[in-house]
């Protein structure tokens, strides 16, 4: 099981001062959240992608070749590298390039993105979302597996015999994560290609997850590629801790109340009954964290969402703090006893590499028994 954070990059004011931090700021406090991650004994650091105000991270390689070289063992990824907009010979080059940098800690997760206008910014159409996720991951998929590509399709020009540069390091794509808040086609896209399936479940109510992990387990079995608890999981969530859930409750409840993404809504109590938001103590956090397992089953990876809502950096890392010393030692000794031998472990490039050498992978290369090989 891994556990980390992953980050939007917003740029929001802090309700309790007035004061908004400015982009060299929140871009240096994204930086120094990953390092505290690896500090902190954490496995993945996770951004956005985003091309509109009020977020910075519109260069997640850029971000993650930098942090790259300042961390040792973190998983670097991303909570939405946007397949509809990017040009997916400059995914496949860029992420590649960064497999090198980072000698394979590295994957990603890819997604639609929401925000209509970013679309003709990149001269493609919302309307046209799903087919754009479906044909560009095609090419991608392809131009990591493949030496020489020919190629055509609706959205770009076609290709001739072309070669990404560099390839993957050691023959291995980065592994990818699917992720979706509402759409069964992009969890239907993750079982056909027998990838990862990331719910980011922060927003909308559980039944409404449940029901797409499942499709997307169901379908991972139909496509051959293991047994439905095999399929790879990752799920979101936020939490803020203090010693006491009095305390967290008080100091965070300004934050929620005047956060643009909470603000206006269901009341802070309402939020934390319906989504993964833990306002309380470590043990609070621990104990809603360890119920996601009834709900989707075994899973691979659990994502926290900490710096936002315009929480100063200071207060972000003392959350780093709790979470690495008292929370998540006890998340990974719960989730490994209750877990099966045959459920995967989350993917890594050296078990996939390892996998791939020996013939001896399971899904999507994760090391798991009992799967034939997808990557």
């Amino acid at each position: 099981m891994q556990f980390g954070i992953f980050t939007v990059g917003d740029v929001t004011p802090d309700p309790t001062t007035g004061r908004t931090p400015g982009e060299h700021e929140r871009i240096k406090a994204m930086v120094a959240l990953a390092q505290k991650a690896e500090a902190a004994g954490l496995d993945v650091f996770a951004t956005g992608e985003h091309h509109n105000p009020p977020f910075v991270p519109s260069s997640p390689t850029t971000m993650l070749g930098y942090v790259a070289a300042r961390t040792e063992r973190l998983i670097l990824s991303t909570s939405t590298t946007l397949i509809t907009t990017n040009d997916p010979v400059k995914i496949a080059e860029d992420f590649a390039m960064l497999q090198h940098l980072a000698d394979g800690r590295v994957d990603l997760m890819l997604g639609r993105g929401n925000t209509a206008p970013v679309y003709p910014w990149f001269g493609q159409d919302i309307r046209q979302g799903i087919p754009l996720a479906l044909e560009n991951y095609g090419l991608l998929h392809r131009l990591w597996r493949e030496e020489a590509v020919d190629w055509e399709g609706r959205f770009r020009t076609p290709l001739e015999g072309f070669t990404a540069t560099p390839r993957p390091l050691d023959g291995v794509p980065p592994f990818v994560w699917h992720g979706s808040i509402r759409s069964p086609e992009i969890a239907e896209q993750a079982a056909f290609y027998g990838d990862g399936f990331f719910a980011n479940n922060i927003f909308w109510p559980r039944e409404h997850f449940i029901r797409l992990v499942g499709l997307y387990r169901e379908r991972f079995a139909h496509y051959g590629h293991g047994t439905p608890e095999q399929a790879v999981v990752g799920l979101g969530g936020q939490v803020f801790m203090r010693r006491t859930s009095q305390e967290a409750v008080r100091e965070f409840r300004p934050y929620f109340d005047h956060a643009p993404v909470y603000g206006g809504g269901p009341s802070l109590e309402e939020f934390t009954a319906q989504t993964p938001l833990t306002v309380g103590s470590p043990q609070e956090v621990i104990e809603k964290t360890l119920t996601f397992r009834e709900s989707f089953g075994d899973y691979q990876r659990q994502l926290f969402l900490m710096d936002h809502a315009g929480l100063p950096l200071k207060t972000v890392l003392e959350q780093l703090d709790l979470l690495g010393e008292e929370v998540v030692p006890v998340l990974r000794r719960e989730f490994a006893a209750l877990r099966p031998a045959t459920v995967p472990d989350g993917p890594t490039h050296a078990a996939r590499a390892a996998g791939r050498d020996t013939g001896a992978d399971g899904p999507a290369g994760t090391g798991a028994p009992g799967a034939r090989r997808t990557a």
